[in-house]
């Protein structure tokens, strides 16, 4: 008998009359009871093999509950339909039904202690219907050098996707600001300013900035810029010392058309010698360029040339490496990412976490080394993934790729379908054809249409840029094809049934959800890759991602972006989130402007297009 409790203890046999096999001594039913004598003999008597079983079919059958406290108040009442095995199943069902993107550990309340609070280290601890407390772990990222600025610097919003991992290797979380705030000064030059600034509103004296003033101002300047851009643009440096003057009226430099003209000269120079310093530091977006210029340069090339920096919004464009790592633990964690992709079910978290850590190793490559698409898939196989080409475009950019994407293109839809319609000539035939083509209102089919029309209005030549076939085996189609889509279907259509993306005559993405999607990847792994936009479908590339997405500028295509965005009817030009184009185009310049650029740029086949469309 002492033996049957000792096994009835060590299983941990719950009593009570609720379950059908009640006895601790023997397998009798409560109905069973009910009709025979127990002491008859009748029923089996309990072993441990038995009470094992009866404990499992009792698991199984037994719903779990348990009081989970989220917050002090977020408290809830959650159930499971069987008991957990492991503490990880646990956890990962609880992650997935308070829908948590964060870390956490768990304590129950010990009954042994008062129900005082402990750290839970195995299921097989938690009472009946226990209480649970979630614990949120903490990870910090280590912060080289803060900047001082304000919400209202960036859309933070757009990041609310990324995942920040204490191996992460993201220097920039923010793009250049629509409005720059100057920065707080030392105490020092801040009191001499305020004093300058009261003369100044009190007899309109300007101050006599002294070379030990001006140095102070325009270094603590220097580091904020380089903490948003390493290479600003001569329109950002104007802004910085408008908004210097703006800020500080006393600095207005007498004699200048703007008041500033001086300050963005000393802003450029200094910017200059603050990258000097930087690369000195070995930080990788400028030591990249080191030895580039004038007659010092490496191979002998004249200054400027092949200058890698960001020329497409990237805000990390050459990211330093995590702290603590180098070139060999990041290629130990890139070796752990093939042996993963090479399972059948690769697990998808540590896939995230890894592809976070390498991060600045796999910007080093495309960026410096430019390694041929081929060698990239056997490397980075993990990348060519939906999911991950939208992760590494955050970590790129600073921005949700598909939100941002199809937001955009949802907006534009019905004022392009608009300016489709209104085209006459050879360009009006082709659309009047996509039109003709578009037979539901549905969005992916009006998103087909807007992408596929757009190159039309815009000059370009889509036909070498969206190949289609019947068998995707036909490689002679697109094997000088540097970027494209791949359309496979029996007959051509606007969206086609199977839709891959072609890089540099291959197909490293199959079996895309439709036309759309794959268009918004492709836009994604330009950027993950530091490819540049196909030359048959440049101004539809700039189009989407200076107009739709608010993302840098180049003042090469500034003619051709001007032009559509004026055709655009007002309403959509007031609504594209690029306030340089909304104020530019929409206010401040005429359409006889307009229409004189977009003449003064018909040399060549796209701009013949372009002045075409202004008539």
């Amino acid at each position: 008998m002492a033996e049957l409790e000792g096994v009835s203890e060590e299983a941990r046999f719950l009593e009570s009359f609720k379950v059908d096999k009640f006895c601790r001594f023997c397998l009798a039913s409560s109905r069973d009871a009910q009709q025979q004598e127990v002491c008859s003999g009748f029923f089996q008597l309990r072993d441990k093999d038995s009470h094992d079983r009866q404990v499992q079919e009792m698991a199984l059958q037994e719903k779990f509950i348990m009081r989970v406290i989220v917050s002090e108040g977020d408290i809830r009442k959650l159930t499971m339909t069987t008991r957990p095995d492991t503490l990880e199943d646990l956890i990962g069902w609880l992650k997935g039904t308070l829908q948590a993107n964060y870390n956490f550990v768990l304590q129950y309340q010990d009954p042994d202690f008062n129900n005082e609070l402990c750290n839970l280290e195995d299921v097989s601890e938690l009472p009946d219907k226990p209480t649970i407390k979630i614990i949120p772990m903490i990870e910090l990222v280590p912060v080289t050098e803060p900047v001082e600025q304000s919400s209202s610097c960036g859309d933070t919003s757009s990041l609310a996707d990324t995942e920040i991992l204490s191996s992460s290797s993201l220097d920039r979380s923010v793009p250049w600001p629509e409005v720059f705030e100057i920065p707080k000064f030392s105490v020092d030059v801040e009191y001499r300013l305020r004093q300058g600034n009261l003369l100044y509103l009190r007899d309109g004296t300007y101050l006599k900035v002294t070379k030990e003033l001006k140095h102070d101002i325009l270094e603590k300047l220097a580091e904020v810029i380089y903490a948003f851009d390493a290479y600003p643009k001569k329109e950002d440096l104007a802004a910085v010392a408008q908004a210097l003057v703006e800020t500080h009226p006393c600095l207005k430099e007498v004699g200048s058309p703007s008041g500033c003209v001086g300050w963005k000269n000393s802003l450029k120079f200094k910017v200059g010698n603050y990258r000097a310093k930087m690369c000195k530091l070995g930080r990788l977006d400028v030591t990249v360029n080191s030895g580039k210029r004038g007659r010092y340069s490496k191979n002998g090339d004249p200054p400027n040339k092949d200058i890698k920096k960001p020329r497409k919004g990237e805000i990390n464009f050459l990211p330093q490496y995590p702290e603590g790592l180098d070139d060999h633990n990041l290629e130990a964690a890139r070796q752990v990412l093939v042996n993963e992709m090479m399972k059948a079910k690769p697990n998808v978290s540590l896939i995230k976490k890894e592809m976070d850590r390498t991060f600045a190793l796999r910007r080093k490559e495309v960026v410096t080394d430019k390694p041929a698409i081929t060698q990239i898939v056997q490397r980075w196989p993990s990348l060519f993934s939906e999911s991950q080409v939208c992760y590494e475009f955050t970590r790129v950019v600073g921005k949700n790729l598909k939100e941002n994407f199809f937001e955009a293109l949802d907006r534009f839809s019905p004022n392009l379908m608009d300016l489709f319609r209104k085209k006459t000539g050879l360009s009006g035939q082709l659309l009047t054809d996509l039109l003709r083509q578009t037979k539901t209102t549905e969005p992916t089919d009006i998103r087909c249409l807007c992408l596929r029309g757009l190159p039309v209005v815009l000059g370009d030549d889509p036909s070498a840029f969206f190949k289609t076939c019947s068998d995707a085996t036909d490689k002679d189609l697109y094997s000088e094809t540097s970027v494209g889509i791949l359309c496979i279907d029996e007959h051509p259509q606007l969206n086609p049934s199977r839709v891959s993306i072609i890089l540099e005559g291959s197909v490293v993405m199959e079996e895309l959800a439709n036309l759309p999607q794959a268009f918004c990847v492709l836009f994604g792994l330009i950027y993950a890759l530091h490819l540049d936009y196909p030359k048959c479908m440049k101004s539809t590339f700039h189009f989407i991602q200076q107009v739709m997405l608010n993302l840098g500028r180049d003042p090469s295509h500034e003619t051709e972006l001007r032009s559509i965005v004026q055709m655009l009817p007002c309403s959509a030009a007031l609504t594209s989130p690029c306030s340089t184009l909304r104020l530019t185009y929409c206010g401040a310049l005429s359409y006889s402007t307009l229409s004189a650029s977009g003449r003064g740029a018909s040399k060549g086949r796209r701009g013949v297009a372009m002045a075409t469309m202004m008539k």
